[in-house]
């Protein structure tokens, strides 16, 4: 009988890391996957560790710390770091950890049309996408949507002040529940031949950010309406209610390039490749409140 490859999920205590592994365990037994982690002490950590997972310490920006955590490793899912500015090198580590360990497929978390994208956010995604060509490792890249809960962070502020901003017209946005991403994610990682494919994972519906406004106001019983705004303008609001200054420049950028059509999509292959439909975004919204 042959033996289950073992799956690696990196950044296994974020949100979407720890998604993954819930998924994974609905499948596969915790004696196939691996979890990497930046501190095994976090109670993330110790939690997945209880569910009988191995939790082996992954630092990406460490790179002694890869090597013995990717030995014996056959599959592994590479989620994209969260230090803008710093994650081609990040993942650049990774990479060559996982190539020197014999890695046989490393799935990428990359964002949704990763080559053509506007957004600033895409760059270092186009980097780590060359370097996984470069390094002769089989790999297979999650071009991620928008997950709906970047949106509902900005619930909360928009209700304490009585307004949504935001800078993206009638741009439609097509996400999805982060769960969903992470089914997709496992489902690719647990099996398969999606070697060398490329995946643009996206919402089966789409809204614009006045429309999922207008379901907060719904959802919270309380008017909210929604100001859009030029992106230099939105920016300086960031700015201007203490967001730091890198942020502030990614958020008014998106918006922008949501209004440009960056993230729309409406393929369908998210919901193809988990099997089920996506969250609506209303569904997000409610179990917010």
């Amino acid at each position: 009988m042959p033996t289950a490859p073992t799956l690696f999920v990196s950044a296994a205590t974020g949100h979407l890391g720890g998604l993954v592994i819930e998924a994974l365990l609905e499948t596969v037994p915790a004696s196939a996957i691996v979890a990497g982690v930046r501190d095994p002490a976090k109670d993330a950590a110790v939690a997945i560790r209880n569910k009988g997972v191995e939790v082996r310490v992954a630092d990406y920006a460490r790179p002694e710390t890869l090597a013995s955590a990717l030995a014996g490793i056959d599959r592994l899912l590479l989620i994209s770091g969260s230090e803008i500015g710093q994650r081609t090198a990040q993942h650049r580590n990774v990479i060559a950890a996982a190539k020197d360990a014999g890695v046989g497929l490393i799935a990428y978390t990359s964002i949704l049309r990763a080559d053509t994208s506007p957004l600033l956010l895409a760059s270092e995604h186009r980097e780590t996408e060359a370097a996984l060509k470069e390094s002769g490792v089989p790999f297979v890249l999650l071009r991620n949507g928008w997950y709906t809960e970047v949106y509902t962070w900005r619930i909360a502020p928009a209700l304490q002040h009585g307004v949504f901003l935001g800078a993206s017209g009638e741009g439609r946005i097509s996400s999805a529940a982060r769960a969903d991403y992470a089914r997709a994610a496992a489902v690719v990682l647990a099996g398969g031949d999606h070697t060398g494919r490329t995946y643009e994972l996206a919402g089966d519906t789409s809204y614009t950010l006045a429309e999922f406004v207008a379901a907060v106001a719904d959802a919270s019983g309380k008017p909210l309406p929604y100001r859009n705004m030029d992106p230099d303008a939105y920016r300086t609001a960031l700015l201007g209610a203490g967001v730091p200054e890198l942020f502030a420049t990614v958020l008014s950028d998106t918006d922008a390039g949501v209004a440009k059509g960056a993230l729309f999509e409406d393929g369908g292959e998210l919901a193809r490749l988990t099997g089920r439909p996506t969250t609506p975004f209303g569904v997000t919204v409610a179990e917010f409140f």
